[in-house]
């Protein structure tokens, strides 16, 4: 990371650029710290258009193809990866923004970098890295996609790292809520071992007001994740026959509901199409909510800036109660049904064992790491270098790379 610099160019793009069409609480680009490195304005994007452009042609985004959703990709080409989950959640953010008249350019952005930190197989592959690293400051994949968006990525002739807006790099960091109370003391998230140090050194560059709401394109970013979770990992556990539309059905009352409706408009459709009915129906219908009670939110909340969302004491972007219900439904069926079955947690005891050693291996040995990772085991904490190129595995190359300095690796089935 390196310091800002003096020039400002923002205020001559943001004129050109400024949209009459977003609410006078929508994050303005004019209004904020801006980037870390001043550049000169691009003659045909806004600030977040080219965020947004710089994530969609990183290293980092087009790993996510052959990252994990769910299942890892020896389970068949049609299920989620973690690349199909990002751009799904960025439709359903763009959606709410523009329906509530915010950024969508922000709000797709932060959508579309909010996974970029996850290492290879899922949660499986976090929580493993995440205790092999216990003495030497964890591992976490939002801190991570902030290193990755300031630090790793080293593309750009005058800068490391993408440079981003900080609305970009806040809303990346901190789209869930707030890492710190008013007072400084870690959220309930963070509390057992505090923040990252790498959040904490760039906040000390460019604050990121940790201690206040995200925008609303950041919340909208946010709820679309769990909107989408939601809606595709139920589909992807239909067609992977891990459980049935009569469980669900009888375990989930919103979706036997959705069933119900779309039983008596199509009585006789096979059963594909019955599960993608189902499947496009629960995000329309989370969607609609969100639009609604949002409205209902600001409006009584009165507010009326950037900053009156900063300083909300709650989040504004949510579900109604019934909708939460719904959502908390079947979350709590996903998880019992879905990512705790046999063969998923087969799968994830593997994936754990490969990530685990491949940790032991390269810490014990960096000459086993390619030259540059190497160097830079040599250059700095050792643990760290580990971490950030296991973290920047795919699925597939984890396996090989297991394969290689180990007999054989498991087939993940």
């Amino acid at each position: 990371m390196q310091p800002a610099r003096k020039r400002n160019f923002r205020g001559a793009m943001d004129k050109r650029f400024a949209r009459a069409d977003l609410a006078p609480y929508a994050a303005d680009a004019a209004r904020s710290p801006g980037r870390l490195v001043a550049e000169p304005p691009s003659p045909t994007r806004s600030e977040f258009q080219r965020d947004r452009d710089r994530i969609v042609h990183s290293t980092a985004f087009r790993r996510l193809a052959d990252k994990t959703q769910v299942f890892v990709h020896h389970e068949g080409d049609h299920f989620r990866t973690r690349l199909t989950h990002t751009i799904e959640v960025a439709q359903i953010a763009r959606a709410l923004a523009r329906a509530l008249k915010l950024d969508d350019d922000l709000a797709e952005a932060v959508a579309l970098g909010h996974d970029l930190g996850h290492t290879p197989f899922g949660h499986t592959g976090e929580d493993a890295l995440d205790a092999c690293m216990a003495g030497h400051g964890g591992f976490d994949h939002n801190s991570q996609a902030l290193r990755i968006v300031t630090e790793l990525e080293r593309r750009y002739a005058e800068f490391d790292g993408l440079n981003l807006m900080q609305p970009t790099v806040s809303g990346l960091v901190k789209h869930n809520g707030p890492l710190v109370d008013p007072s400084g003391a870690p959220s309930e998230r963070y509390r057992k071992r505090g923040l990252s140090e790498a959040i904490l050194r760039y906040d000390r560059l460019q604050p990121l007001d940790l201690s206040r709401q995200p925008s609303l394109e950041a919340q909208a970013a946010a709820i679309a994740d769990d909107i989408a979770y939601d809606a595709h990992d139920m589909d992807d556990g239909l067609r992977a026959g891990l459980f049935t539309l009569v469980d669900i059905r009888a375990a989930v009352p919103f979706v036997d509901g959705l069933l119900s409706e779309i039983d008596d408009r199509y009585p006789k459709l096979e059963e594909p199409r019955v599960i993608h009915e189902l499947t496009r129906r629960v995000i329309t219908r989370f969607i609609e909510d969100v639009i609604h009670e949002t409205g209902q939110l600001i409006s009584e909340a009165k507010i009326d800036s950037p900053e009156a969302v900063g300083a909300a004491s709650r989040p504004l972007v949510g579900h109604s109660a019934a909708m939460a219900e719904a959502d908390r439904d079947i979350k709590a069926f996903l998880f019992a049904r879905m990512y705790r079955h046999p063969s998923v947690q087969r799968a994830r005891d593997q994936a754990d064992a490969i990530v685990r050693r491949l940790f032991e291996a390269y810490l014990a040995d960096p000459s086993t790491m390619p030259t540059d990772w190497a160097a830079k085991a040599g250059q700095g904490e050792r643990a760290r270098a580990v971490a950030d190129y296991i973290a920047g595995m795919t699925d597939r190359f984890a396996i090989h790379e297991h394969a290689r300095l180990f007999d054989g690796s498991p087939e993940l089935r």
